[in-house]
């Protein structure tokens, strides 16, 4: 049997992911789709499992409300406003972020002279010590939203947690100038990996949140965010070549 029901408290993929993780956790519950866009939730169960027993399941999570889908109307539906916002509105913190750090790596760079190498070690340390900032603001909800793009941690959710560190560990790297051949390698296989699944959301258009700042801002998937990626690939490979 199948019953759909009306979900509140949803804002991005990461509580698609949570909302499916809690309803298939409960005895008798085979499967769940979880429709974003509309707040609902369809659950396919091999014997009826009351509406009691599924909000039972959601005390810990005081976010998200379950009710009958006959019952929406009394529940304000989520509206999605991305679409009415402008690209740099949307993006407005991952361009400032990626601003800031460039400024700062272009006057560090130019104090004796352009240094290219500098310039992006500095780039480098700034971008990962930045974006692990904001991945640990809220680690668990950032391991929720890249499992559901990434193709590393869809397997293996832990890779979402290991991910936010191992970028801290590499921003201290850059910082430092920790044996440059090995951080770059270890960026390069990372980076690359964490590519793969981007193309994979963005070429098959699917309305994913990007979680390259975490849970704090409700960005959505883009080629912004492969360029990101893109340009950090090329930046380890030339500082790989150069230093080899």
């Amino acid at each position: 049997m199948t019953h759909t029901y009306h979900i509140t408290g949803m804002t991005c993929q990461g509580c698609v992911f949570k909302v499916q993780s809690v309803l298939s956790s409960i005895p008798g519950i085979t499967n769940v789709e979880v429709d974003l866009p509309n707040n609902t939730a369809t659950v396919s169960m091999d014997h009826h499992v009351p509406i009691a027993d599924l909000q039972a399941a959601f005390a810990p999570y005081p976010k998200y409300g379950l009710t009958e889908e006959n019952q929406q109307h009394n529940v304000p539906a989520f509206v999605d406003t991305e679409e009415k916002r402008s690209f740099v509105e949307t993006y407005k913190p991952v361009l400032l972020l990626f601003g800031y750090i460039l400024v700062v790596s272009l006057l560090v760079s130019t104090t004796t002279g352009f240094n290219w190498m500098l310039a992006m070690r500095v780039f480098m340390a700034g971008f990962f010590l930045a974006f692990s900032f904001f991945k640990l603001l809220n680690l668990q909800a950032f391991a929720d939203s890249y499992a559901m793009y990434d193709v590393v941690a869809r397997r293996f959710k832990a890779w979402g947690i290991i991910y936010a560190l191992l970028e801290l560990g590499l921003g201290i790297a850059y910082v430092v100038n920790f044996n440059p051949v090995v951080v770059n390698i270890i960026t390069l296989l990372v980076m690359g990996v964490s590519i793969i699944g981007v193309l994979q959301s963005v070429l098959n258009k699917k309305q994913i949140q990007c979680a390259c700042l975490g849970s704090v801002f409700n960005l959505p998937m883009s080629t912004l965010t492969i360029i990101e990626d893109a340009v950090m690939i090329l930046m380890s490979a030339a500082m790989l070549m150069a230093t080899i």
